[in-house]
């Protein structure tokens, strides 16, 4: 199976040496992907639960403002993505449920 692609139309922005909205964009979304995950650190080491809760809140804020950055990004035609093949996914199930097994054993 050949890869289909999955995207919407890309807008076009300017090719300057001057950062453009596309620019930006992946700029902010990098942010908040590496702020995520320094969050998702603080709160395995939260020495109690207030400040865990705290860390918690920043954690989803993070989350979600990625999640609207990528699908803003997304229907620009900016990211696009790949439809797996079918044997691609059944492959992956089948070695995920040998690892799961390996565990459960």
């Amino acid at each position: 199976m050949k890869n289909k692609k999955v995207g919407n139309p890309k807008k076009e922005v300017a090719e300057t040496k001057s950062m453009n909205d596309k620019d930006y964009l992946n700029v902010v979304l990098e942010l908040e992907k590496n702020m995520s995950n320094n969050y998702s650190i603080a709160l395995s080491e939260a020495s109690n639960d207030i400040l865990y809760n705290e860390y918690f809140d920043l954690f989803e804020d993070t989350k979600d403002m990625a999640r609207e950055l990528y699908e803003v990004m997304f229907q620009n035609g900016w990211y696009e993505l790949e439809e797996a093949a079918t044997d691609k996914i059944n492959q992956k199930i089948t070695d995920m449920e040998k690892e799961l097994n390996q565990l459960i054993d």
